[in-house]
This record gives structure tokens, C-alpha cells and sequence, in this order.
């Protein structure tokens, strides 16, 4: 089945990416948020965003005009809700404001319409309690930069309706990515739990002294062929975040691969060394 419309909650940078991809595949396409300020600034990035990968010849000019052409930006969540077929959810990592977003979703929306969460850590069990229609409840997972990246994992639960997974596949396909099925659930799913385990054990052989940060970055780089190492990688995406991950994997009931967060995470947290984005992390960026 084609979708109707699809609904994108959430105008930050998963939100916008996500929308773009769904309105240049030819859907038309509600972007989300409760600020007119973060729609703005969604609008602004998206335009530079792709600027870039028409001057990289990675989208041409066509496509992008297209994909403007069937966002829709605002602030009116449920007339956006009411008029899709498909929503995806991509706002804050915070278990009760998401369930709080589901429960008024599952109100407003058709009984057929899939509501999909895009969370890599909040699995979709969590978010269908107490709803009517919890068969209608998936993840749908994309990565970053969803523009760039093609895979998307999608999982499923013991609530999941054969016919959400089908349409959640069937439209992953339809946007040209790559679809890898999450057979039951699991904290992390595929891809992040195994890179959990790799930076776990990074930080360890550097908590215990085996080994320098940069030393184990060329390891993983020329070992494993990775395009970066583990402490190269966690300043990129923010030690901060990789922090609350450990968090909340560390939490997760009968579940190991996380035992206990790193106090070196916490200590640069603590001291507001972020990675990149601060100037330092495990490296110094201030140069």
C-alpha cells in the first residue's frame, strides 16, 4: 500500500532529515514541532543541507525542488495526524514525554494509521501500553545523517501487527533505504549495541591501562578498516550522548552489555569536555 500522507513530529535535526527524505520520495510530508522558532530553523538547514550535496553531486536540483514542494511545515500536529497515513516520531529521548506523544496520538489518529517511533534506546513496548490500537506501534530507525545513510532498522514487539511491519518495510523501501528486521526487542537493536560493545571495551583497555586513546583509534582504523576510532567517533557524536546511552543501557533489566557507566565518560561530562562540539573530549579541538 501507498501512504496517504506522512506526519514527521520533531524538527530537529533526526526530524527535518527524515521528513525531507519521506517529501523528495514523492509523499507529501508534515514536519512537526510545537515552536514556529524550530520549523524555522529546520527550513534553514534543510536548505543548506542540501545545498551542499548538489554542489557534492550526491541529489540533484530536481529532487530537492521536489522534496520542498511536498514538505509541509507546523505547529498543527493533529490536523497533520488526521490527514497521514504514516507518523513517525522523532522528538526528545525521554521515555514519559513519548508516551505522553503516543497516548494523544493514538486518540487523534485513524484506527489503520502506523505510528512508529524513531528511538534506537526507548523500544516501542514502552510507548503502546495502555493504547487502543498497540498493534499500529513500531520502531523505525534511522541514521545520521538520514539524507546520507541508507540503513534503517525496523522492530517490532509482541504488540506489532504483521501489517505494520509489512507497511514500515514496504515504505523504507519506497524512500530508497535499506531495511533490516529487528526480530524481537532488544535495548540498542543491531547496529548500536554492537558499537556499544566495541566502545565499551575501548574505554576499558584505556581505563586499565592497556593502551593509549590514540593507539586504540588506529587500531580500530587500521584494524578493522573503520573509517574512525572509537574515541574519535564519541567526540563527533558528543560524549555527552554517549554517556546518557551507557546510562540507559546500564539501567536495562536482565540485560549485560552495559554494566556500569564509564567514569571516564563522566568525568568529562562533569567537566563539560563534550567532544567537538565543546573544543575538547578525549582529543583537543581547540586548534
Amino acid at each position: 500500500m501507498k501512504e496517504s500522507a506522512i506526519t514527521v513530529i520533531g524538527g530537529g535535526t533526526m526530524g527535518r532529515e527524515i521528513a525531507f527524505v519521506t517529501a523528495m520520495s514523492g509523499f507529501h510530508t508534515y514536519l512537526v514541532d510545537v515552536e514556529e522558532r524550530v520549523l524555522d530553523t529546520a527550513h534553514q538547514q534543510l536548505q543548506k543541507s542540501t545545498a551542499r550535496l548538489i554542489e557534492r553531486q550526491r541529489m540533484s536540483t530536481e529532487a530537492v525542488d521536489a522534496g520542498f514542494q511536498n514538505l509541509e511545515f507546523t505547529t498543527d500536529r493533529d490536523h497533520a495526524v488526521q490527514n497521514s497515513s504514516f507518523v513517525v516520531e522523532a522528538i526528545v529521548e525521554d521515555l514519559e514525554i513519548k508516551q505522553q506523544l503516543f497516548a494523544e496520538l493514538d486518540a487523534v489518529a485513524a484506527p489503520e494509521t502506523v505510528l512508529a517511533s524513531n528511538s534506537s534506546s526507548i523500544v516501542s513496548s514502552k510507548l503502546a501500553q495502555g493504547l487502543k490500537h498497540p498493534e499500529r506501534v513500531c520502531n523505525v530507525h534511522f541514521f545520521n545523517p538520514v539524507l546520507q545513510m541508507t540503513l534503517v532498522e525496523v522492530v517490532g514487539g509482541e504488540h506489532t501487527g504483521k501489517d505494520t511491519m509489512d507497511r514500515s518495510l514496504e515504505l523504507v523501501k519506497a524512500l530508497g533505504k535499506t531495511p533490516v528486521v529487528v526480530e524481537k526487542e532488544i535495548f540498542g537493536f543491531i547496529v548500536n549495541r554492537i558499537l556499544m560493545a566495541i566502545v565499551g571495551e575501548a574505554l576499558h583497555l584505556y581505563e586499565e591501562g592497556y593502551a593509549s586513546i590514540e593507539d586504540i583509534d588506529t587500531a580500530v582504523k587500521e584494524g578493522l578498516s573503520h573509517p574512525m576510532g572509537p574515541f574519535t567517533l564519541m567526540d563527533l557524536v558528543g560524549v555527552d550522548i554517549n554517556h546518557g546511552i551507557q546510562s540507559l543501557a546500564a539501567a536495562e533489566p536482565h540485560d549485560d552489555l552495559v554494566k556500569e557507566v564509564s567514569p571516564v565518560l563522566s568525568k568529562l561530562v562533569e567537566e563539560g569536555n563534550l567532544g567537538r562540539k565543546s573544543g575538547k573530549g578525549f582529543y583537543n579541538y581547540s586548534k
